[in-house]
């Protein structure tokens, strides 16, 4: 089968902790407007770009993972206005003047230049990868990584164009109102949701990825029983590795 060349992209699971229960995440909910995922909940992210592998290169990073962190970073202070991996960490007043100057054309390396700030690529964690081949559409070949919202940093908020609500929410949570139809999440978002929600806090959830490492997850369809599902491998982590396929939305 034949299928467009996979997109790089990036996402981060920004992950906040709570002193009574497990962490939350932060989630976004798309514009219904857009082409991929329209009106689903997701995490802050997006395709990488130039400006994100220029970067990468003058730091001396992976050719593949730096820009990946560094698109993560981008779209998460794009897309919600936080700012993992940013050094110092800044205010709200130098996060609105990054996304501002974000939005308007600058790359990711000018901007903080101009704000004499610096990135820290490891306060990014590797967690999963996901390369959703045979579809016809676009297809992306997203990295996700995880990343600790400090207590004392400034609330997010939506930038009104890509993403119209935001939302600090459990991975249980988010499971329970996708259940309920009061939430869409993609196929790879509730996957990644039933592992999140295996952790008590953000150490948890990154020895874990630790343990299992990052390959390549592409879902499958297999028939059980005369009913089609889903699949994803078995070896990687997930506490759910199949879903019937009427159930799973996958972009």
């Amino acid at each position: 089968m034949t299928h467009p060349d996979p997109i790089p992209a990036a996402t981060v699971v920004v992950m906040r902790e709570q002193a009574d229960g497990p962490p939350e995440l932060l989630m976004l909910e798309r514009s219904k407007a857009m082409v991929f995922a329209g009106g689903a909940w997701v995490f802050p992210g997006g395709r990488i770009d130039a400006g994100d592998r220029a970067l990468a290169a003058a730091l001396g990073l992976d050719d593949e993972d730096g820009p990946a962190r560094i698109a993560a970073i981008r779209e998460s202070i794009e897309e919600a206005g936080v700012a993992p991996g940013v050094v110092p960490a800044p205010d709200a007043v130098t996060i609105a003047r990054l996304r501002a100057a974000l939005h308007g054309g600058a790359t990711i390396g000018a901007v903080l230049e101009a704000e004499d700030l610096a990135l820290d690529p490891d306060a990014l964690v590797p967690f999963a990868r996901w390369l959703p081949l045979g579809m016809s559409h676009r297809i992306f070949d997203t990295r996700f990584y995880l990343a600790l919202h400090p207590a004392d940093a400034p609330e997010p908020s939506v930038d009104a164009t890509e993403n119209t609500r935001l939302a600090w929410t459990t991975a249980r949570g988010a499971l329970v109102a996708a259940d309920a139809g009061r939430a869409e999440v993609i196929f790879p978002t509730r996957c990644n949701l039933e592992r999140l929600a295996l952790f008590a806090d953000h150490a948890q959830a990154v020895a874990y990825a630790r343990r299992y490492g990052i390959r390549a997850i592409t879902p499958w369809i297999e028939a059980r029983d005369g009913i089609d599902y889903v699949c994803i491998p078995d070896d990687l982590g997930y506490p759910v590795t199949a879903l019937p396929a009427r159930f799973a939305r996958r972009a």
